[in-house]
């Protein structure tokens, strides 16, 4: 069952309480550049907007597996949770990181792509058996604990549950994808 509406649309500027002003200022300050996407319904709670852009500018941004393989985990979830925000402001961010189209189409269709190197491997394993079995094997644990160590395999559970919490957020808001991506998820 998807929302048939925006549910929580963007909130006049002139309409904002002094808080929610606050986090919106200090969300298009940072690296984000503006409000969109989750942080739209986000600021009906105004302190839980400002924890989860400063949590999610740290995993989006510096997180120890790097961007190119943060966004990879990003759009592993963003398929699991059918979130076509997270997908159309992501997908083309990963691909510029060096995700390879392939890869990218073979998520989009819910196929495993064949041809990803052991570092993505290890991403996408870990963050479908996460979303699939509420937990990962010994055996996808211990390759991204070797890969990764413990800072980078906490991270990526972080990520997980970051991208799971926004997707949640949205997918009640019903809110829209404000662009259409190169490739678009399939049913």
């Amino acid at each position: 069952m998807t929302a048939t509406r925006d549910r929580l649309p963007p909130l006049a500027a002139d309409a904002l309480t002094g808080a929610q002003r606050a986090v919106a200022d200090a969300i298009a300050r940072g690296p984000r550049g503006g409000v969109y996407g989750p942080f739209v319904p986000l600021l009906r709670s105004p302190e839980l907007a400002d924890c989860a852009q400063r949590m999610g500018e740290y995993l989006r941004y510096r997180s120890a597996i790097g961007t190119r393989l943060s966004e990879l985990a990003i759009l592993v979830i963003a398929r699991e949770w059918n979130q076509t925000v997270e997908w159309a402001i992501h997908m083309p961010i990963a691909e510029k990181a060096g995700i390879a189209r392939a890869t990218i189409e073979a998520i989009a269709a819910r196929r495993r792509p064949d041809a990803m190197d052991d570092d993505e491997t290890i991403i996408h394993d870990f963050c479908v058996e996460i979303a699939h079995d509420k937990s990962v094997s010994d055996a996808t644990y211990d390759r991204a604990l070797a890969r990764f160590g413990e800072h980078g395999v906490v991270d990526l559970a972080g990520i997980n549950g970051y991208y799971t919490l926004l997707a949640m957020v949205m997918n009640v808001a019903g809110t829209p994808a404000a662009t259409t991506p190169a490739v678009s998820l399939a049913g």
